[in-house]
């Protein structure tokens, strides 16, 4: 269960229940995420899933260090109504989603 706080979803097309983006219109968007594991000997993988499959991944593995942080982004050609969630692969991060941010927004309708 990913707990969000969201900051601003103009157009409402964020479904903060299924923690999904769904695409209003065929276009090029952004995308981003960062994220913060917690505990050391641990790793962590988070992967930004577009209609299902993974697109790009970030990960932190520093075996010495409590917290550390990844991140990752990307442009995407998206269709009228495909999907953009994160998944966690694997690892815990700290305070769940509290620590950590995604962000997507229209870059050039097409």
């Amino acid at each position: 269960l990913f707990i969000f706080q969201v900051l601003v979803n103009i157009g409402n097309h964020f479904d903060l229940a299924s923690s999904i983006f769904v695409a209003p219109r065929k276009g090029i968007y952004s995308f981003s995420f960062h994220v913060v594991k917690v505990y050391n000997r641990q790793t962590i993988q988070v992967s930004l899933m577009q209609n299902g499959y993974p697109v790009i991944s970030a990960f932190a593995g520093d075996q010495d260090v409590t917290r550390e942080a990844a991140s990752n982004g990307v442009l995407l050609h998206m269709e009228r109504e495909d999907k953009v969630h994160l998944k966690l692969e694997r690892g815990n991060l700290m305070g769940g989603w509290k620590y950590s941010t995604f962000s997507g927004f229209l870059v050039f309708p097409l």
